[in-house]
């Protein structure tokens, strides 16, 4: 069968299982959009910005596990999704993007919309292909998915010329594929297992440190497993959370700069750690001179460059972590030695002491909308089964702390590059893939600018989001860092001229609620959660002074955690804010 380049990325796209494409059409990428028309197998999702598509590819890949596809022309139009491409790096998040170039005899005359796709996007994907033969193309597709979904995941980039889609051949798509020095390795290496249980079962004060690739690997399983049969204490990271359920009796809630308190505590004073698909990265660890000074590490990632980078470990083990953890479980069940009672039984005494603090403690208002109450009643009235996207901020914290995550693959949100205007895009990918979900896009009046053109996204698909928009007419994060680190010089950080929530969601044809009494803040959300054919848009004008607690401010170890001003009878300090 004799196809053009266009046709046969379409076909590559039916023959990998791709249900779904987000993109924009342009120049470049016109070929590979009229074979587009010709079918109907492969819906194609029209967003108002390329950055747009990538983080609702990003998003749908979240919440499905199965690689989002993004498609978009040369030039600006490659250069629109680099945030989006640089965002699903930084997770490990499988993502396919297939970018439209000038035509090969072009390529470095500076031509309209010509950009170095494969130069520009070297440094933030996994992989990425120039094709200039319309006979590798098939095949160059077929890799970049596996490339993608495989291993320690990532997004790959295919930059296709405008004569390759033009070209004609014979088309073959490959069931498999195989590269030459690319073999992830999936199980662990059984000497390992061993030694890593039996340092394990020594332990007199042992954590579970588990992260994001619980989440990517499906591990959740095996991971409550391993903690039901230890009976250790178990900390999500910000991108695990979900990973063990957060009403589990031993789970200690999230780690890190703004994790609980006994996590924290727990971390810093543990012999024994199991790290688990985490990184290690500077927001879980503090001043890495302070971070664990007692514990002895063992590692499981199915990246080995992962493996050490940060932290010296003492029991390595390279693969999938699934696959690992349930090696781990087999080999403890078999074990003649068992954990120790006693010191286990001491070191859960002083984690409960380290609870009773209640770190994530507010007070109410009767005058004021809370933030974290917000969230709470989201969880409440949702019970907890909603998909939360969130953009970058004060509201993702407060959304990780007080909303519940009792399932993998709930929680979406961008953890290692900290991309504002992330959430509404991300969320229109989720809500696309689980369309009889409720999807809660949680956000700041700041973030949700950054990409508010999706609302006529949401308004061309009819996508029921519910938007929660947690309104401080801050910059709230920055704020907090200005009130901290820099004397209250707000410079910069007050979002003035700020829009009417309420009308610009109608003028997109969706519902617009705003909310300042916090009496109302239950029945504003019941009534958009039960709204189940519209975008409802709900502007919570919440408390300009609340700041995330705990922290731990930079440079500083779990140990020296910024609590709550109240939480030793102090008063709160002076705000000088609008």
């Amino acid at each position: 069968m004799e196809l053009t380049g266009a046709q046969i990325v379409v076909q590559s796209l039916k023959d990998e299982g791709v249900d779904t494409v987000f993109g924009y059409p342009g120049g470049a990428a016109l070929h590979i959009y009229d074979a587009f028309y010709a079918q109907e197998e492969v819906r194609h999702i029209l967003v108002r910005h390329e950055q747009g598509a990538t983080h609702a590819a990003d998003g749908y890949a979240r919440a499905t596990g199965k690689p989002g596809v993004v498609l978009v022309t040369s030039g600006p139009g490659v250069t629109n999704t680099i945030t989006g491409i640089a965002t699903a790096y930084m997770d490990s998040i499988p993502m396919v993007i297939l970018t439209a170039q000038v035509p090969t005899n072009l390529i470095g005359d500076d031509a309209f919309q010509e950009v170095d796709t494969f130069g520009i996007t070297r440094p933030c994907v996994k992989h990425n292909y120039l094709v200039r033969d319309v006979k590798d193309l098939a095949t160059t597709i077929k890799k970049a998915f596996f490339i993608a979904n495989s291993g320690r995941p990532g997004p790959v980039v295919v930059d296709i010329p405008k004569d390759v889609t033009a070209n004609k051949t014979e088309y073959f798509y490959p069931k498999t594929v195989q590269i030459r020095s690319y073999a992830p390795v999936k199980k662990g290496h059984s000497k390992q297992i061993s030694r890593a249980a039996k340092l394990l079962l020594s332990a007199k004060r042992p954590i579970i440190y588990s992260g994001g690739g619980i989440i990517l690997s499906g591990a959740a399983g095996e991971l409550t497993a391993l903690v039901d049969i230890l009976g250790y204490p178990c900390t999500n990271t910000l991108m695990g959370l979900g990973g063990l359920a957060s009403d589990h009796p031993q789970f200690l809630g999230m780690l890190g700069m703004h994790g609980t308190y006994e996590a924290n505590m727990a971390m810093y004073e543990c012999d024994v750690m199991l790290a688990v698909g985490a990184r290690f990265d500077d927001r879980v660890t503090g001043d890495l001179k302070k971070f664990s000074p007692h514990a002895r590490i063992i590692h499981i990632d199915i990246d080995p460059a992962s493996i050490g980078k940060n932290v010296r470990v003492e029991v390595p083990i390279v693969g999938d972590a699934s696959v690992v953890l349930e090696q781990l479980v087999s080999t403890i069940r078999e074990s003649v030695d068992q954990p120790d009672a006693e010191s286990l039984g001491k070191w859960w005494e002083q984690i409960k002491q380290w609870q009773s603090r209640d770190s994530l403690g507010f007070e109410t208002s009767t005058e004021v909308i809370k933030p974290q109450f917000v969230v709470q009643k989201l969880h409440e009235i949702t019970g907890g089964d909603a998909f939360v996207t969130s953009d970058v901020g004060q509201h993702q914290m407060w959304a990780a702390q007080y909303y519940g995550f009792s399932n993998p693959r709930r929680w979406i949100n961008s953890g290692g590059l900290g991309t504002m205007g992330f959430g509404l895009p991300a969320a229109i990918g989720v809500q696309l893939a689980h369309p009889e979900a409720t999807v809660a896009c949680v956000t700041g009046e700041a973030s949700i600018m950054m990409c508010i053109q999706e609302l006529s996204t949401c308004k061309q698909y009819d996508l029921p989001l519910k938007i929660i928009n947690l309104n401080n007419r801050y910059m709230g994060m920055v704020r907090q860092w200005q009130e901290f680190f820099y004397e209250r010089r707000y410079s910069h950080s007050y979002m003035d001229s700020l829009p009417d929530f309420v009308e610009l969601a109608a003028s997109f044809g969706h519902v617009g609620v705003k909310i300042e009494d916090p009496a109302d803040v239950e029945d504003a959300l019941r009534d958009a959660i039960a709204t189940k054919d519209e975008l409802v848009f709900l502007d919570f004008i919440t408390d300009q002074t609340e700041n995330v607690y705990p922290m731990i401010a930079a440079g500083a170890g779990h140990n020296q955690m910024v609590l709550k001003p109240s939480a030793d009878g102090s008063k709160p300090p002076e705000r000088e804010l609008a």
